[in-house]
């Protein structure tokens, strides 16, 4: 009797476990019944296994939390969750959702930089975006380029125009750092496909002017013909003589209406008083202006005015361009 006994007690737990695991396997390929059509859920970074569980239940997924963990830490998985903003769509089942957290496939958040932006309105941008985790908010400017591993001392112009995913919660210097390594590469690679006798001394000069050639134009065709009208002043010696360098300039003081005393008023930016280019670029410059910059049409223009429908007239001599500035300008 005590050996029937015996046996039954060392059988039970075994049998009970068996149970166990067979109704967890049962489990975990039913449908789930979730809150609408889709619920997201968000798990953040160190989140252990079962206050993942509960963060599932409570984001509106019908699932037994204990389950969800028993099914996690048996599978050797619970030490494997990826930390995001998952979807989570009607119907999936508690294997597929522990597949899901495992290969991180969580929803991808975006934030556009937008071609002829300046820094300061990058880093607006970012500052405001609800889904990133802005740990550049307190830092300077050179702090931010030393967190990203630049070597550049200024950040104007450094940074690639384009649409950046991200998962939420993710730090904002990885935004910055990817756009400051997408700029880094196209630039490098223009660069070495740069059409001969340029008159620059390095790619950061050529950025410089793509730059310029960006705020100059919001029309793609007009700017190689704007990129040429430069290098041709550059390599004549001429005066760039270009508005948007004294608007980044002026700063916060600009009002929107550019006077004589602004064009006649010396700094580092003003291309009225000082040859050559200004010390850096004025904004974030797009793909097109780095190309046209850097392989510019061979042309005779030295001069160009907008016509008022966003495109430009281009002009050979001063006695021309006159005419077209009191043709698009002063009729």
């Amino acid at each position: 009797m005590k050996k029937r006994f015996l046996l039954l007690a060392l059988l039970l737990p075994i049998l009970v476990l068996g149970g166990l695991a067979g109704a967890l396997v049962w489990y975990a390929d039913q449908p789930l019944a979730v809150r609408g059509d889709s619920v997201e859920v968000t798990l953040p970074r160190g989140t252990a296994m079962r206050q993942v569980a509960q963060l599932v239940v409570d984001g509106g997924v019908a699932v037994n939390a204990s389950a969800l963990y028993w099914m996690a830490r048996l599978g050797g998985h619970a030490g494997r969750i990826k930390a995001g903003s998952y979807e989570i769509h009607d119907g999936v089942t508690p294997r597929e959702l522990i597949d899901k957290f495992v290969r991180g496939d969580v929803v991808l958040r975006s934030v556009a930089l937008i071609e002829g932006w300046t820094f300061r309105q990058v880093r607006a941008t970012l500052d405001a975006n609800p889904d990133l985790s802005h740990d550049s908010r307190a830092l300077s400017d050179a702090e931010i380029l030393r967190r990203i591993g630049a070597e550049e001392t200024q950040p104007e112009g450094l940074f690639f125009p384009d649409t950046y995913r991200f998962h939420q919660g993710e730090s904002d210097l990885d935004v910055l750092q990817r756009a400051y390594a997408q700029m880094h590469a196209h630039l490098e690679h223009a660069w070495a496909n740069r059409a001969d006798d340029l008159p620059f001394k390095s790619p950061y000069e050529a950025l410089t002017l793509a730059s310029i050639v960006e705020k100059e134009t919001g029309k793609v065709d007009d700017r190689p013909l704007i990129a040429s009208v430069f290098v041709n002043r550059l390599r004549a010696g001429m005066l760039l003589q270009t508005d948007p360098t004294i608007i980044y300039g002026l700063g916060e003081r600009f009002d929107g209406n550019l006077r004589k005393r602004d064009l006649m008023r010396d700094s580092p930016y003003n291309t009225y008083t000082r040859p050559g280019l200004p010390p850096t670029p004025i904004a974030m410059p797009g793909l097109a202006a780095l190309k046209a910059v850097l392989n510019p049409p061979e042309s005779r223009f030295y001069y160009f005015v907008a016509r008022g429908d966003g495109s430009s007239h281009f002009s050979r001599s001063l006695a021309e361009h006159n005419r077209a500035v009191r043709e698009y300008q002063l009729k």
